[in-house]
């Protein structure tokens, strides 16, 4: 079911498997949507997943998910300060070697 979200997003709804975990090994929370093809500045908001978990435990299971779709403009600004942000991690040096 597809309809229009304010203020200028369209609202698509869509089943997701998630995977919550707080253990010693690992400390994760993934949500994997189903049937649609995620783009750069689209919002997914998962439903029925857990709000905590203790130390030790981990879910996996289904629910359902919203994302709202990104607009031309929106998805070429995020390309963009997306690669911005990238270039922010580059910290290249050079140091002359010492030769004894």
């Amino acid at each position: 079911m597809k309809e229009r979200s304010w203020p200028f997003r369209r609202r698509v709804a869509v089943a997701c498997s998630f995977d919550v975990a707080q253990t010693a090994e690992s400390f994760h929370a993934h949500a994997i949507v189903e049937g649609i093809a995620l783009r750069p500045g689209d919002i997914v908001v998962v439903h029925d997943a857990p709000a905590a978990i203790g130390f030790g435990e981990q879910v996996v299971a289904e629910g359902r998910a919203t994302v709202f779709r990104a607009g031309p403009l929106t998805r070429a600004w995020t390309r963009l300060v997306s690669l911005l942000e990238l270039t922010e991690l580059y910290e290249v040096g050079f140091a002359a070697k010492e030769v004894t």
